[in-house]
């Protein structure tokens, strides 16, 4: 699993509930991954390759090559 380079964003665990008729039926453990592109950026003047999620591609933490 690709991790954000700049924020270090990763994997984030929660619980999902079912409310049925009323009655919570069931908890169960969720997995929800961070939207990380794999994209070339600009870093000291050189283009480079690094995984960078969306939220730091919006705004202007990285700049694309």
């Amino acid at each position: 699993m690709a991790k954000c380079e700049i924020c270090q964003k990763d994997m984030f665990f929660g619980r999902k509930i079912r409310i049925t008729r009323s009655q919570i039926s069931r908890r169960a453990l969720t997995q929800q991954k961070a939207n990380v592109q794999k994209v070339k950026v600009v870093v000291d003047g050189t283009p480079k390759t690094m995984h960078v999620c969306t939220r730091c591609l919006r705004s202007g933490k990285v700049t694309r090559a």
